[in-house]
């Protein structure tokens, strides 16, 4: 972020050309359903209600993402912002009734480990940010603590069950809102007692088991109806904003930088530079 402010400034003075898209890549926050006290629905809902999405954009990105609410980006136009709706941002108040529901107070707090890779100076800053959010305005009813792992280590030990909660984001394999569904949400293996034992939600950490979800991602996989597929989308995406096993924070933007006088520059939403249309 610090090295796209330095040339968008440049670009704004005219050194050069400074081009912004709206990107597809996703960062959110991942809570493991095997792991106490995110196995309680509450808690992990007290959790979707706290995040300041506008915050983070504007301390951690430097207003360099669009708040995400929900895991599929809008760059498709099935993505329907369900979390803005339900939880909204920095909802603290909802947050406290929750935890309270849940059976946890000032005496006795929820206690959350959120993870992240240490080659990520971002995804640092968001930890710490998250965590100060949380000690000012949680009362003592909800506590983070951060904590780091190398990178090779946490992408591998995720898939173990090992940390709680942990910021990752994700790059597509290819251009469909199936690909922002299926890694995360389907499960080969796995009970309601269990979570997911084997199949895209655990590899992905959240441990998310739900029949139901497995139909519908099927059912969207073979559905080629635009406007039928769409209406399982919604689905999908109304399921996990109540059990919340991932809680989308933000949508990077892109960006090109060009010298003056190169024409026709653009990105597309792949992240590919577009040459055919370059002209100088």
């Amino acid at each position: 972020p610090d090295q796209n402010r330095s040339l968008e400034e440049g670009g704004k003075k005219g050194d050069w050309q400074a081009i912004a898209a709206e990107g597809s890549v996703v960062s959110y926050l991942v809570l493991n359903r095997n792991q106490k006290p995110l196995d309680k629905l509450e808690v992990r809902q007290a959790i979707a209600s706290i995040i300041d999405r506008p915050l983070l954009n504007e301390r951690v990105l430097l207003g360099q993402a669009d708040p995400l609410y929900s895991m599929i980006p809008t760059t498709f136009k099935v993505s329907v912002p369900l979390f803005k709706d339900k939880y909204g941002d920095a909802n603290f108040d909802q947050a406290k009734k929750l935890l309270t529901t849940a059976g946890f107070s000032k005496e006795n707090p929820a206690k959350v480990q959120v993870w992240y890779p240490s080659s990520s100076p971002t995804r640092s800053l968001a930890a710490q940010t998250l965590k100060s959010l949380v000690d000012v305005k949680m009362d003592g009813i909800l506590q983070f603590e951060v904590t780091q792992a190398e990178g090779p280590a946490f992408f591998k030990d995720i898939a173990k069950g090992l940390y709680p909660a942990a910021l990752l984001d994700w790059y597509p394999d290819f251009l469909d809102p199936d690909n922002y569904v299926q890694p995360f949400l389907s499960c080969d293996k796995g009970s309601a007692a269990k979570g997911c034992e084997d199949g895209g939600s655990q590899t992905q950490g959240s441990f998310y088991y739900n029949e139901a979800i497995n139909k519908l991602i099927d059912g969207q996989r073979k559905e080629q109806n635009p406007e039928a597929r769409q209406k399982i989308f919604n689905e999908i995406q109304t399921q996990v904003t109540t059990d919340v096993p991932y809680v989308p924070l933000w949508q990077n933007k892109d960006y090109v930088f060009a010298r003056n006088g190169v024409n026709g520059v653009k990105l597309n939403p792949t992240q590919i530079l577009v040459y055919q249309t370059l002209k100088k």
